[in-house]
Parts: C-alpha cells; sequence; structure tokens
C-alpha cells in the first residue's frame, strides 16, 4: 500500500511539473519541447511531422490557408559550349506535393539555434513553361511550349541558424540566417507539349533526350533549383517563425 501511494505521488508530481512548464498558450498545431530533455532531436522531429500534418490543410490562425502549389520563378541549363549549345529556362513552376512530407531525422544545437532536417517526400508534380534554343540529338531544337516532369521518392536536407530577436509583444521569435538545401530523386519523368507552331520532330527529340537523360538533365538544373529553393524555404520558415514564439517551440 506505502509503496503504491508512492508510486501515485512520484507520477502526480511529474505531470504536474510537465504541465506548469508547458506554455499555457500551446497551439494545436505545435508540440512544445522541453530544451534540457535527451530527446531533444526526437521530440522536434515529432513537432515538426505534426505541423506539416496542419499545414497540408491550411493553419488560419496562421494566415495560412494553402501551400501548395510551391512557386519558383525561373531556372535555366545549358547543355554544350558553342552558338549550336542546348539552352533552355523553365518559368512559373508550379511543384505539387510537396506538402506531403516527413521530417525523419533531425540534429540540433539549441544554445546556438542551428537545425539540419532530413525530410522525405514520396512524390512531386511540377509544371512549366519552356523555351529552349540550340541543337539537340541533330535536331534544331528551338521553341516553346509546356513542360511538365514527375519526381519519386525524394529526399532533402535543410540545413538553417535561427536568431532570436525580441518582438513588439515582449515574445522572443526566431528569424533564420544562412538556409541551404540539397536533395536528390530515385525516379525521374519528364517531357514537354504544346510545343509552339506543333513541330512533332522537335517534340520527339525533346522528350526522347529529356526521358533517356532525366538524372543529367536534373544534375544540371540542381545548383539552380538549390539556390531558389533554399529562398522559398527561408521565406516560409520565416513565415512561421514570426508567428510562433520561441516559447511555443521551446520551454
Amino acid at each position: 500500500m506505502k509503496l503504491s501511494l508512492l508510486a501515485i505521488l512520484v507520477v502526480a508530481t511529474t505531470i504536474s511539473t510537465v504541465y506548469t512548464q508547458q506554455p499555457h498558450d500551446q497551439p494545436y498545431y505545435i508540440q512544445a519541447c522541453p530544451k534540457d530533455e535527451e530527446l531533444i532531436n526526437e521530440c522536434l522531429r515529432d513537432s515538426g511531422n505534426r505541423l506539416t500534418h496542419y499545414l497540408r490543410h491550411g493553419i488560419p490562425e496562421l494566415d495560412i490557408f494553402e501551400i501548395e502549389p510551391v512557386l519558383i520563378d525561373e531556372i535555366g541549363i545549358v547543355l554544350g559550349n558553342g552558338p549550336d549549345g542546348y539552352r533552355a529556362q523553365f518559368r512559373n513552376i508550379e511543384a505539387f506535393g510537396v506538402s506531403n512530407i516527413t521530417v525523419t531525422n533531425v540534429r540540433s544545437d539549441i544554445d546556438s539555434y542551428q537545425f539540419q532536417l532530413t525530410l522525405e517526400i514520396p512524390y512531386i508534380k511540377t509544371r512549366a513553361q519552356y523555351r529552349s534554343s540550340g541543337v539537340l540529338i541533330l535536331v534544331k531544337a528551338s521553341g516553346a511550349g509546356d513542360y511538365w516532369g514527375e519526381y519519386e521518392g525524394v529526399k532533402a536536407k535543410i540545413y538553417f541558424k535561427g536568431v532570436p530577436e525580441v518582438g513588439q509583444d515582449g515574445r522572443t521569435y526566431l528569424k533564420t540566417e544562412g538556409v541551404k538545401m540539397d536533395f536528390n530523386v530515385k525516379e525521374i519523368s519528364m517531357g514537354v507539349d504544346n510545343i509552339a507552331q506543333g513541330n512533332s520532330v522537335i517534340k520527339a527529340a525533346l522528350n526522347l533526350f529529356i526521358n533517356s537523360n532525366a538524372q543529367e538533365l536534373l544534375k544540371e538544373m540542381k545548383p539552380a533549383l538549390k539556390t531558389k529553393l533554399a529562398v522559398v524555404i527561408k521565406n516560409f520558415m520565416d513565415r512561421l517563425f514570426q508567428k510562433i514564439p520561441l516559447e511555443q517551440w521551446f520551454y
């Protein structure tokens, strides 16, 4: 009986302590993590997945009603040198499926607010307008039309540092700096449609080349994509961080 009473008191005291440490206005879409918790990275991973779950459907309290499509204004690639080198510009890029993201790992240094996130996305579909010039597979590949891409098994790593700043309400908020990212894709399908003037020879040549060299094309596009995506990620994280005070991320 004495041991049972002691166990109840210990559990009650632990629950009471945790409850008093948690922020009283903790929102439903994020899980606060104790800074001194040995499993802080696991807690941050779970908190990140909780947040992404609600972001898929929008979080009105954060003035976020939809996060797709992800938009990129423009990227370009160059294949080969000289006047006949193939060049292509992709504009008004829209990506769908990015919200189905899973945080698989977190590495953090809470003292300096440095974080590295490992993410997985099962499937992303993109569309864009493209314009190309030059020679491709012995065919003059100058033209314009619609680009589409399907990417399966996407894995990414994102690194950023948070800088704490005191807001007008007296609470502390993070601002991101030094955002970097890298990614790889397991399977890729790409193609072009609706080529200007309906040139079937150019369309066939482009689609043959694109699907035969998808990974190489992605490699050429990657530097520009990483730069553009880092800006998109920074802007989105800053949008979140300026709405969610540090006290709701950690306690």
